[in-house]
Order: structure tokens, then sequence, then C-alpha cells
């Protein structure tokens, strides 16, 4: 009986062309913030990270590619386009930047030479099964193994003195006792005495396993660019990522 009764629900009109499109462009406060902290948590990653569509052209660069970009590294940017900044490293960037937008392919890249030489990795984003839709992220390698910025945080936290933090620096660059002790010029008993009171504070029972621990922190980046009011650093990252919109 009940059913008999149910009345009939008004068709509603399909929406208009317009009114579609701009509920898929839809770019409120809330999703204009969203790209605005991916783009500030991508800073904090401290190695360089570049987002490309269109092959080559540049939509964001974190923090860190953007110190790497100097006028020594083997990439450049004219404008907002990536390119090699050798002519003999052009075919190898093109054709991996190339086969990451319309094929789907990952590739590891070494451009440069001597101490100038780097690795990046070159990585398809999106849907491997449309080729072309997507973006491609380009990861830069790190330039030191250790950042002093992680060394001095993890020197503080254990509580190391002002010459204690230095023997530790030179360590995590590869230098022997000895070596260091020259670096500073002081005697080798002297820093063997220091290294001893560091392995004790830090808990590690080998220069190897201090060296590793180092190796392990996680990234810390400039106090300069965390001192910004969050709403700069916000803003700021919303501008770079408007492209994307």
């Amino acid at each position: 009986m009940f059913d008999s009764m149910k009345l009939a629900r008004p068709q509603q009109p399909p929406p208009h062309p317009a009114a579609a499109e701009h509920a898929h462009t839809y770019c409120g406060p809330e999703r204009r913030t969203g790209r605005a902290w991916l783009a500030a948590s991508l800073d904090e990653v401290d190695f360089g990270m570049l987002l490309l569509t269109d092959t080559d052209h540049v939509v964001h660069a974190n923090h860190a590619a953007r110190i790497e970009l100097d006028g020594e590294h083997p990439l450049q940017m004219f404008g907002q386009v990536l390119r090699a900044r050798h002519s003999h490293d052009v075919p190898a960037l093109h054709g991996a930047l190339h086969n990451a937008a319309h094929r789907a392919l990952r590739k590891l890249v070494t451009l440069g030479e001597g101490a100038r030489r780097v690795s990046v990795s070159v990585v398809p984003i999106g849907d491997a099964q449309r080729p072309g839709d997507g973006a491609t992220l380009l990861m830069m390698s790190k330039r030191k193994t250790c950042e002093s910025l992680a060394v001095q945080g993890y020197a503080r936290s254990h509580g190391l003195t002002g010459a204690e933090t230095r023997v530790l620096m030179l360590l995590c660059q590869g230098m022997p006792p000895a070596c260091v002790a020259t670096e500073l010029g002081v005697g080798i008993a002297t820093v063997r005495t220091q290294i001893g009171s560091i392995r004790l504070k830090t808990g590690t029972d080998s220069i190897r396993a201090l060296v590793q621990q180092v190796l392990e922190l996680p990234p810390l980046m400039s106090v300069l660019r965390l001192a910004l009011p969050c709403h700069a650093l916000a803003e700021s990252a919303d501008a770079r990522l408007a492209v994307m919109a």
C-alpha cells in the first residue's frame, strides 16, 4: 500500500556546462592551503626535487633544488624550462624526460663531469596506463654525505662541546683521527680523547657506528627558513604551485 502512495521525485535538470566546469576546477581556500602545505613539506626534504609537466616545464622546485641549481650545476633553468648546461648531456636528459612523460619509464641519469658529476632520478608520476597525462618528478642527489645542520643538531642533542662538534663534523667527512688532528692543529692524543668523549655521550662503540648514526639522521633545514611565519611560508609555497590549479 505504501509503495502505491509514494510520490515520484521531480527530475533534476542536468547541470549547466559552465557550472560543471567550475565545480571541476574549484580552487577554494582549503584546496589552495593543501597545495601550499604540500609545497612547504617538499621544502623540508634535504635533496632537490623538481616537478615537471610537458616534458621539461618546471611547475615546482623545492628549496634544496633552488639552491642546487647554481652556476655550476649540470642542470639549469631558463625561466620555467629545465635544460642541461652542457651540450653532451642534452641527449641523455631529454631522452629520460621524454620517456618518463610519454612512456612512463624511470631512469637514473648521470650528468656533468669531474667534481660536478651528479646523478638524477627521473620518475613518472601519474597513471602508468595513460602516459602523457601525468607529471615527471626529478630527484637530485645529495652533494654532502653529512649536512652540517644535521650534525650540529645531533651534537647539541647529545651535549657535545664545540671542540667535539668540530671533530665529529670532520669524522663525518671521512677524515681519520690523524687528519682531524692536523686539520684542527691539535695533537692526536687530544683528538682521541675527544672521540672517546663523543662515543660515551652518544652511546656508540666505534667511529664507524658513530658516523652511521649521523648518516641516518632526518634532515634539518635552515633555521632561517623556519623563522618565517607559517602564513608567509604557506603563501610563498601557494604561489609556486598556482600553475597546478
